[in-house]
């Protein structure tokens, strides 16, 4: 889907979140890579993020994807530069960039789960930070030395801001974009952001310089506040339904849209939705997310609203 003629040019695609939970494998982890790739480009997505049921060797990958003609857009990175030295990251991330890089992928999401909660039976205020500047110029002067690694791959560091994690908060993103460099791009997560209390547009707005990929994920406002009333973990907020496909939650995705493209933004826009698909079946919210992604796409590249 593009409108290079608006400076607005964009591909969507989708985590198979959707389909199967790498975290909870209870939700969907029966389902076969296979089914969760034919029903995502049945309905039209470009390419796929990557997940644990994905091959490890950028062959196979290519193989699995090109049977589906799908592209591999990205990939998930668990990352511990919060404790481990730059050297050992390096080390760490050398299968995963190198099979992103093979594979076509120009972009790796980096998510910090050193001390992180998300995957724990813990509320979400117990979440780890930085106590202090000197600890956040630390980590964020490895950040940048990692970053610059990877573009030497042909891959830039996209950071994934994430409930649970050091870097949750508006607050937190202001903190690490005003200490890195251009090399570390921004993962802008809607869903993530909203849940986490502040306003998608304003921080897009603030940041949009930065932005290297986006993530669409909706929130559902009322089960959000049950969550941080009740002081859900991260994984209860999921499996009771916080988040959900653009669409069918609470979040504006035309403003949201408007704003990258006006910016000029060319890349993924990639679905990712953890729900349980028992309760919200894969194939009917994969195919309302993305139904609802193009019809904005193609409704700002007539009306010029990207224009600036």
């Amino acid at each position: 889907m593009t409108n290079a003629d608006r400076g607005f040019e964009v591909r969507i695609g989708i985590n198979p979140i959707s389909w199967m939970n790498d975290d909870l494998p209870s939700l969907g982890g029966e389902t076969p890579l296979d089914t969760a790739l034919r029903e995502g480009a049945e309905i039209g997505y470009a390419g796929f993020e990557l997940g644990n049921k994905f091959p490890k060797e950028s062959g196979a990958l290519r193989a699995v994807l090109g049977k589906h003609r799908l592209d591999c857009v990205s990939g998930w990175y668990s990352g511990r530069l919060a404790q481990r030295s730059l050297a050992d990251e390096i080390v760490a991330v050398g299968p995963h960039l190198r099979l992103l890089a093979e594979s076509g992928a120009t972009v790796m999401v980096y998510g910090e789960v050193a001390d992180a909660i998300q995957g724990e039976a813990q509320p979400l205020y117990k979440r780890p930070r930085f106590t202090g500047v000197a600890q956040w110029q630390a980590y964020a002067a490895k950040l940048n030395a990692f970053a610059r690694y990877t573009l030497t791959q042909g891959v830039q560091l996209a950071y994934h801001h994430h409930m649970g994690a050091y870097v949750e908060t508006a607050e937190d993103i202001d903190m690490l974009m005003a200490l890195t460099g251009p090399e570390v791009g921004l993962l802008f997560d809607s869903g993530h952001i909203a849940f986490a209390g502040a306003d998608p547009l304003a921080v897009l707005d603030r940041h949009i310089g930065r932005v290297a990929h986006v993530h669409c994920k909706d929130v559902r406002p009322a089960v959000v506040r049950l969550a941080r009333n009740g002081n859900w973990s991260f994984l209860q907020a999921v499996i009771n339904g916080a988040f959900t496909v653009p669409g069918d939650g609470g979040l504006d995705f035309r403003a949201i849209l408007e704003r990258l493209a006006r910016h000029g933004y060319s890349g993924w826009l990639v679905v990712e939705a953890e729900q349980d698909p028992a309760v919200a079946p894969s194939y009917q919210y994969a195919q309302m997310g993305y139904r609802h992604l193009a019809a904005l796409v193609a409704q700002i590249g007539r009306d010029g609203r990207g224009t600036p």
